[in-house]
């Protein structure tokens, strides 16, 4: 087994699930095990707390050039239910060429890709070509409080000289049909941008009384209704310069024109390819949880719901402006998180990120993404570091990756963790000629 295999497995052993409500307590056992194998490659990891058991560990890996990329990534996972899984979701069992476990994907492989190159670096006395800040997160699966956000509030000197950073969420293949020779094409998604994330508290308020009385001002009808009105709605096309350049790459490597006239028709007629965009062409407020009375017959005097808002970068005002309408005038609502969208340029480190996959997959035809989502890279953001999704794998063409994002029988391929850590290498130390192939 491979280094970067075993730490994988490992990890995958380590149970972090954070809940939102519970937080994740074996974040610490995580963070003590990755402090362990970053002080075993002569780093020192500083490990820090934002609260009993929600632990962060940073290290910097000194590198020629003081300008700093930051690494960072999170060590929470969210729940699995083992009855759904062929194998049990905390076993880190390897099996038909996979690592297996809940968080393999999202994103204990892509922590281990990191942890085995820069053992391999200390093994072979080499450096990167600057300074590289790693950080390994508490708390990413709900608000990010405890970790990303603490560590940006309260340690920002942890990442003093860092200009940029690579974490999750980009970088791994995606075989579509239809290439520019007539044969299928391996698309590459790195990742520039995400939507803003606006969750809401909405309620409706009203009379209270008796069930049996006729409907006036009931506050449950009053939010469905207005729930309904939410959930029907339309949100019109809005073509960020980001998705843009994304349509564009795309449309370049499958050798068509991608129409932006009719977006949802071309989304569907290119099938897996059409994924990367159909997602971030528009707002979004889907409604999640709702909660109201106590009583069969008894009309309550609030009911409440909450709403997951995304918002392209630059359309804030729009999407609130829509939600209030939607919602109309007896529905208030108030701001669990708010943060807006971020966009990096698609120059710069996003060609050095092109190139080093290039040189592992020449046949590969890397394209800027937009993440539907949200990850860390937004508190960073607040420090005025840029982040790209990054985490580098080839992958089968039979493997709905996208799916596992959260998914049932979460499992990432041996072969993939190998090809990452070869592409990260390349970036990290710039080495466009072939990398000596060694055991990681």
């Amino acid at each position: 087994m491979t280094e970067v295999t075993g730490i994988c497995s490992d990890l995958l052993r380590i149970d972090t699930t954070n809940d939102g409500a519970r937080g994740g307590p074996g974040e610490r056992t995580a963070a003590e095990y990755v402090a362990g194998l970053l002080d075993g490659a002569g780093l020192e990891p500083e490990v820090f707390e934002s609260a009993p058991r929600r632990t962060s560990v940073v290290a910097r890996v000194p590198g020629d050039d003081p300008r700093g990329l930051l690494i960072h990534g999170h060590l929470d996972v969210v729940p699995a239910d083992p009855g759904e899984w062929r194998t049990h979701p905390f076993s880190g069992e390897v099996e038909d060429g996979c690592v297996h476990g809940r968080g393999a994907v999202d994103m204990k492989g892509t922590l281990s890709m990191t942890l085995a190159l820069v053992r391999k670096w200390a093994r072979e006395g080499r450096r990167p070509r600057r300074d590289i800040v790693l950080a390994f997160l508490a708390d990413e699966e709900a608000t990010g409080e405890y970790g990303a956000g603490y560590a940006v509030t309260r340690r920002p000197e942890l990442f003093e000289g860092c200009t940029e950073a690579i974490s999750e969420s980009g970088g791994f293949s995606v075989t579509v049909p239809g290439g520019g020779d007539g044969g299928p094409a391996r698309v590459y998604p790195v990742a520039v941008g995400e939507r803003g994330t606006a969750w809401m508290k909405v309620t409706a308020h009203g009379v209270a009384g008796h069930g049996s009385k006729p409907p006036v001002d009931n506050p449950v009808a009053e939010l469905a209704r207005a729930l309904a009105r939410l959930a029907g709605h339309t949100w019109p096309v809005r073509i960020t310069p980001a998705v843009a350049t994304l349509i564009d790459g795309l449309g370049k490597a499958l050798g068509t024109t991608i129409d932006l006239d009719r977006l949802d028709a071309e989304a569907e007629r290119l099938g897996r390819a059409g994924t990367l965009f159909k997602g971030v062409i528009r707002n979004s407020a889907n409604p999640t949880m709702m909660n109201a009375g106590y009583k069969v017959n008894v009309i309550p005097g609030t009911a409440e719901a909450h709403i997951d808002g995304r918002i392209l970068p630059g359309h804030r005002d729009e999407f609130l402006a829509t939600i209030d309408e939607l919602l109309g005038p007896k529905i208030t609502r108030e701001f669990v998180t708010l943060e807006e969208g971020v966009a990096s340029p698609t120059e710069g480190l996003f060609d050095d990120l092109c190139a080093a996959l290039l040189a592992e997959d020449p046949a590969g035809r890397p394209v800027p993404y937009v993440m539907t989502g949200g990850t860390d890279a937004k508190s960073f953001a607040r420090l005025g570091i840029r982040g790209y999704g990054f985490a580098p794998l080839m992958l089968d063409p039979s493997l709905d990756y996208f799916g596992m994002f959260h998914g049932v029988d979460e499992r990432v391929p041996v072969e993939g963790l190998e090809f990452g850590v070869r592409v990260l290498d390349r970036l990290l130390t710039g080495t466009p000629d072939p990398v000596t192939a060694t055991t990681v």
